[in-house]
């Protein structure tokens, strides 16, 4: 049995929606939380994210590393955006 695998190379952009990759307990964040880019630092080796609550009250802004945030797509990928496939 094999699985499918889209892997993509997405650059972050200025207001994106990421989810956190990793569990962060010192900033009480958990491993999915979704937040904000609100500004790129050094030449997009950091990125400044907010946290917001439903009523969008900031509880945590954060500067983190590209591999600990994923971007998050509300449209399907079309073929052109899709890098790679690989087959597991």
């Amino acid at each position: 049995m094999s699985n499918q695998y889209i892997i993509n190379e997405v650059t972050p952009k200025l207001l994106d929606l990421v989810a956190l990759t990793s569990y962060l307990p010192e900033y009480n964040l958990l491993r999915g939380q979704v937040g904000t880019i609100v500004e790129i630092l050094a030449d997009g080796a950091v990125f400044e994210v907010e946290f917001s609550d439903r009523n969008g009250q900031t509880y945590e802004s954060v500067g983190l590393r590209p591999e600990q945030i994923m971007v998050l797509h509300f449209e399907p990928a079309s073929p052109s955006f899709v890098s790679e496939m690989v087959t597991a």
